[in-house]
């Protein structure tokens, strides 16, 4: 008989407990973009602090503030130590602000105050097909109204930007963009994506184009990283024209966030702007599975399904959407490229 014994099996958490907790997961999502706001992360990057110097230091209830962080604690954010100090955790590193790859920005774009009011409205979307910001104002426009207020539009480039670096690497992995002499990213955001993609091929022109404030953002970031010769930042509105001449169309989680006559008509200001015959469109999104399952994939694009119903009136497609869209755009779609991050390239040239 071996005097080796094996730990036994942990047993499967009840049904009854597994609910539970998806019902109170927005208990850990409030917490977590409230410390994204407050820069928890920041406090403890020296190492550990006492929960009363991190109080005294933001201007809160220290035993208030105790208790917000033993919850985050026992999601891994932070550790627990003794006599009532925290510290962070390698997953919490990533709260902080001034590091690479930070998630800050998402975090509070994602579990903030703005997308919960949204997801608060989730039973009027679902009965009208329109998304939240529809039930107060029928007219409106969901990015007109957000880039009226410069911080959470700010965020909004931030954390699109936390997600564009590393995306970047993978597109350019996947996709050879030297072929093209000059590449217009619509919708391109603060310009993170094209920085990428220009570092990534040396004799590439870009053009970042999007809304006025966003392109002035942009224009300062291409700047800053020394590509002010090789790529300009256009503002302007993509549902009246996009700028001619380019040799590729890229729209990243642009098309995802319009419902399908206005993609489309984004999409067709694209095929207008084309000049050259061999010129792309380049969708860069997620591919909507044909049958959903527990997978992570899976997972991922029904979730932001519905985030898109709830906060934009937009939706992940499948392929065969897309091929849909695309047609009506008069676009005939030649090939989808997968990447090493959570997206493809949907390719497509003028049918």
């Amino acid at each position: 008989m071996s005097n080796h014994h094996q730990d036994a099996p942990t047993p499967p958490s009840p049904p009854q407990l597994l609910l539970y907790q998806m019902g109170t997961g927005h208990y850990l999502s409030r917490s977590l973009g409230l410390a994204a706001k407050l820069r928890l992360a920041d406090q403890l990057k020296d190492g550990p602090r006492h929960f009363g110097e991190v109080a005294a230091a933001l201007g809160l209830h220290p035993q208030s503030l105790n208790r917000m962080m033993r919850l985050l604690a026992s999601a891994g954010i932070f550790t627990e130590e003794p006599g009532g100090s925290f510290a962070l955790t390698r997953l919490g590193e990533l709260l902080r602000s001034d590091i690479p790859g930070s998630m800050r920005a998402a975090v509070m774009l994602f579990a903030g105050d703005r997308i919960h009011a949204a997801w608060a409205e989730l039973e009027f979307c679902i009965r009208t097909g329109l998304p939240a910001f529809r039930k107060a104002a029928p007219d409106a426009d969901w990015f007109t109204a957000f880039n009226k207020d410069p911080e959470a539009a700010a965020i909004f480039d931030e954390a699109m930007a936390a997600f564009t670096a590393q995306t970047a690497l993978a597109l350019t992995a996947a996709y050879d963009f030297s072929v093209f002499g000059r590449i217009a990213d619509i919708g391109g955001g603060n310009g993170a994506l094209m920085i990428g993609i220009l570092n990534a091929n040396p004799k590439l022109k870009g053009v970042v184009f999007d809304q006025p404030a966003s392109a002035e953002r942009a224009r300062a970031m291409i700047a800053e990283a020394g590509l002010a010769s090789r790529c300009e930042a256009i503002g302007g509105d993509f549902f009246k024209e996009v700028p001619a001449g380019a040799g590729a169309y890229l729209l990243k989680h642009v098309i995802h966030d319009w419902n399908d006559d206005d993609a489309a008509a984004i999409l067709a200001n694209c095929h207008r702007a084309m000049e050259d015959a061999d010129a792309r469109l380049l969708i860069v999104e997620g591919i909507y599975p044909e049958r959903i399952d527990q997978s992570m994939e899976s997972r991922g694009a029904a979730w932001n399904d519905v985030n898109m119903l709830v906060n934009t009136g937009g939706r992940q497609r499948s392929e065969s959407e897309f091929r849909s869209l695309l047609q009506r755009a008069n676009f005939r779609m030649t090939r989808i490229v997968p990447t090493a991050a959570r997206v493809c390239i949907v390719e497509a040239e003028r049918a």
